[in-house]
């Protein structure tokens, strides 16, 4: 009843649209109605889970429609949910005088109408499922009556087969029991054939019997065309396929598979989970008929065991009291449970931290309420230490309180003295704890990641020397790996006595000291200049360790020297310069004076009556006398030109200062020309002065 669609029934369109799509929108399938009539033939078609009804509609009203469904008794426990628009209590007590199961006023909100409408599905499911399990108990009381009661053995196996063929509406029921080991299978009772006895069939040909005996589980195949399990049959063309839906559960008996009980249906997929667990219900059952009685000695071997245990439990409890006063007052929770983990005791913390009073821990398994967050591997771990003698100590787990919440507890275990098998446990809850851990952690990451993204090396110390932290800078600038580095001696990273005397300065300092210049050592030992800015970290007042940020000088002093160097050249450059100028300006200087000896070699000349090189000297002069003086004469002149020569040659490659000389001639100025020099070389203007002439030639 529950699988079937929602009926919606009103005959205003626009409401009757709303409400489909409040439906549609919570995904719930549905049919609409606009009248009393249409509805009635939906009910009957569609078998719906609920029926959605307005009570104010044209004859037939929600009324009427409600008293039909009710009168009929194949949809009277279908629940229906009336919508009304009238405030007056009196139609809505009607309305549940009529069968109404709730009612939602319009207008509605669509999260209330469809909270009501899953709310009474699923109260029908749960009515449904304890009818239907009622229906089941009331058949296994029955069929167990039978096997109990019944001598004819026979006729217990045929009672059961043509019962389970009833209850689960399928065509055929078998029961086929096997030998150990054997090919041959017996089929011993049949739904369909009362006087079947002891049928023989070959295994071989039935792959899916031999599959759930191996396994001792139930096989259930929806449809036997398309089943892996049948593969050989429709490769070896041995099928037959009468039967569509087969169900195999297997009889087992004390862990061994005795036979089956066969399940055969002509339409495809015919079982539930409903009926297979009742047909595995019934086959513990017969199992139990066939081997009654090694089962009541069983049964009896169990309560005695039952009964010794419970004694046993109480003796230990007994011996425990002594212990209570203590455990109600610790601060910790504590629970004590017995080798079959049973909890024996708990503490008012233990029972404050899971929100369980005593009565609903007394007796239940430590595994359902302590472990079920833990997981099954590390709890069947956890109790294998316990065989071993092992009681773990500081486990964190996870429990689910009462009210659904989950907390981080901290567990000790430990045995109870004198007391075999019972373990002692002792935890608190540490939530909070653990979700700051967390977040520190968290926190930590993320400053870690930080610290490696740092251009700069970063290294930090604890108060004995031991490096604690090294990053990828660091790893870059000593090329070593942080892992080569981590945990060692931070002295070994320094020249001899350097590490002391950066921490005496660095408490010097108050604390800290920033731009100190010093040198490290990388792996291959050699030194590296750094900058190093360096602090104590402290936890309070107490100074736990170090840390340093050290920055490579190396590239700036290659900068440095190369600005050194440009320096340098440029300053000779300039002194090239000046001493070029002062050549240039001598040599103008000197251009008159030689201009003016010139002058004067050749007036000499003159004078001695000769108007050039090689002329005789006048009658007067004494014999040998002009001539000598004449070649004196010639010599001042010659020597006079050729430097002449040279003074314009040192002009014309060099600029200085002119000043006026005669009429438009232009000659160097000396002076400022010197003055100029001067400056440049004190740090003035390195451009040589502006050239206004050249040297004046006669």
């Amino acid at each position: 009843m529950t699988s079937g669609p929602i009926l919606v029934v009103d005959d205003d369109a626009v409401s009757r649209h709303v409400l489909c799509q409040a439906l549609a929108a919570a995904e719930l399938a549905h049919v609409a109605a606009s009248d009393g009539e249409a509805a009635m033939v939906l009910i009957a078609s569609e078998r719906p889970s609920l029926v959605l009804l307005d009570l104010v509609m044209p004859a037939p009203d929600g009324y009427e429609i409600l008293r039909r469904i009710r009168k009929n008794p194949a949809t009277r426990d279908v629940p229906v949910v009336v919508l009304t628009a009238l405030d007056a209590e009196d139609e809505i007590a009607r309305a549940f005088e009529a069968g109404a199961d709730d009612f939602v006023r319009k207008p509605f909100k669509p999260v209330e109408l469809v909270a009501r409408v899953r709310g009474q599905r699923r109260l029908r499911g749960v009515m449904d499922q304890l009818a239907g399990k009622e229906k089941d108990a009331q058949l296994v009381l029955e069929l167990t009556q039978a096997l109990a009661s019944n001598l004819d053995f026979r006729g217990i196996l045929f009672t059961v087969v043509q019962r389970i063929a009833e209850v689960a509406k399928v065509d055929r029921v078998s029961i086929v029991l096997v030998r150990e080991q054997g090919d041959i299978g017996y089929v011993v009772a049949a739904s369909d054939d009362e006087q079947l006895r002891d049928l023989p069939i070959d295994l071989s040909k039935y792959p899916e019997i031999r599959q759930s005996i191996q396994s001792s589980q139930p096989l259930v195949i929806g449809d036997a065309e398309t089943h892996p399990a049948l593969e050989i049959l429709r490769h070896d063309g041995h099928a037959k396929w009468i039967f569509r839906s087969l169900a195999i559960l297997p009889i087992v008996y004390e862990g061994k598979a005795m036979g089956v009980l066969f399940l055969r249906a002509r339409h495809r997929a015919a079982f539930g989970e409903r009926e297979v667990a009742l047909c595995s219900t019934v086959s513990s059952a017969m199992a139990i008929a066939l081997r009654n009685a090694r089962v009541m000695q069983s049964l009896r071997d169990q309560t005695q065991q039952v009964t010794v245990a419970r004694f046993e439990a109480e003796r230990r409890l007994k011996s425990l009291q002594k212990y209570a006063d203590f455990f109600e007052s610790s601060a910790d929770g504590i629970v004590v449970m017995d080798a079959e983990a049973r909890l024996l005791f708990t503490n008012p913390k233990a029972r404050a931290i899971t929100g369980y009073e005593e009565a609903d821990l007394h007796g239940r398994s430590f595994r359902d309420v302590f472990l079920s967050e833990f997981g099954a591997d590390a709890a069947r771990e956890l109790f294998a230490a316990f065989q071993r003698g092992t009681y773990p100590q500081g486990v964190d787990m996870r429990i689910r309180t009462k009210d659904g919440r989950l907390r981080v507890a901290s567990v000790n275990f430990t045995s109870v003295a004198r007391e075999d098998g019972v373990v002692l446990c002792s935890f608190r809850d540490v939530t909070q704890e653990r979700a700051v851990e967390a977040e520190l952690v968290k926190t930590k990451d993320s400053l870690q990641r930080v610290i490696d993204a740092s251009s700069d090396a970063i290294v930090s110390a604890d108060m004995r020397g031991r490096v604690v932290l090294f990053n990828r800078a660091a790893e870059r600038l000593y090329g070593r790996t942080a892992s080569e580095v981590l945990g060692t001696d931070v002295r070994a990273l320094y020249n001899d006595g350097t590490a002391v005397k950066i921490m005496r300065l660095i408490r010097e300092g108050g604390g800290r000291i920033d731009g100190l210049q010093t040198e490290i050592l990388d792996s291959n030992r050699s030194p590296i200049p750094v900058s190093f800015s360096g602090a104590l970290v402290h936890e309070g007042d107490t100074p736990v360790g170090s840390v340093g940020i050290f920055t490579d000088l190396r590239e700036k002093m290659r900068m440095e020297r190369r600005l050194q160097q440009a320096q340098e050249q440029l300053l000779a450059q300039e002194r090239q310069a000046i001493i070029a100028e002062l050549a240039g300006a001598a040599a103008h200087e000197l251009n008159q004076p030689l201009q003016s000896v010139m002058a004067y070699a050749q007036l000499l000349q003159r004078k001695l009556g000769d108007a050039g090189p090689g002329s005789r000297p006048p009658p007067s002069q004494p014999p040998g006398q002009g001539s000598s003086v004449q070649m004196a004469a010639q010599v001042i002149y010659s020597e006079a030109e050729r430097m002449a020569e040279i003074v314009r040659k040192i002009g014309r490659i060099t600029k200085y200062e002119t000043k006026s000389y005669v009429g438009t001639q232009k000659i160097l100025d000396l002076d400022k020309a010197s003055e100029a020099s001067q400056e440049r070389a004190e740090g003035g203007s390195s451009r040589p002065p502006k050239s206004e002439g050249a040297p004046r030639e006669s």
